[in-house]
């Protein structure tokens, strides 16, 4: 190891995702675990903001770190978005799983659940709205990408003269 550190290659390197060598179902597996664990790390401190909250006085039951708003916004915007992104990859990797309907219903309750305690614990002077855009830029994103993807595809097989289409 040192001597890989010392001569600047990539320690990395042999961990990294090989197409020829690493079995899908392992790779599924290992993103599933990944995502998971970054949706309930997310998940956690939405519910307990860092800091805790308020226990007494007009502020009781208001997350202490929303006093510094900027610093505030950019905790539940960043932790809005791993968790919406985590779902986002979550809910297609368990597609034709056993019981994926109820996998989906438990990640959607799971968001509904979120969003609730967030805004329980977010002071009415932050715009929650912007937690709510943070979730949703990663499914419009991917609904941007497919739409992108199903465009240009469905042009170049237009004019792809292998099957016979000369447009």
């Amino acid at each position: 190891m040192v001597n890989r550190l010392s001569t600047g290659k990539s320690w990395y390197k042999p961990f990294q995702y090989k197409e020829d060598v690493d079995k899908p179902g392992d790779v599924r597996n290992i993103l599933l675990v990944v995502a998971t664990l970054i949706a309930s790390v997310t998940f956690k401190a939405g519910v307990n903001p860092p800091g805790g909250v308020w226990q007494e006085g007009d502020h009781a039951g208001r997350a202490i770190y929303a006093s510094n708003s900027a610093a505030y916004y950019v905790f539940l915007i960043s932790n809005t978005l791993a968790l919406a992104t985590s779902i986002l990859v979550i809910i297609p990797l368990t597609y034709k799983f056993p019981c994926h309907l109820e996998i989906v219903i438990a990640t959607i309750s799971m968001a509904v659940t979120y969003g609730s305690a967030v805004f329980a614990v977010t002071p009415h002077e932050i715009r929650f709205r912007y937690a709510i855009a943070a979730f949703a830029v990663p499914f419009i994103l991917r609904c941007l990408i497919q739409l992108f993807k199903v465009l240009v595809f469905k042009n170049d097989h237009k004019s792809d003269p292998e099957n016979g289409n000369n447009e």
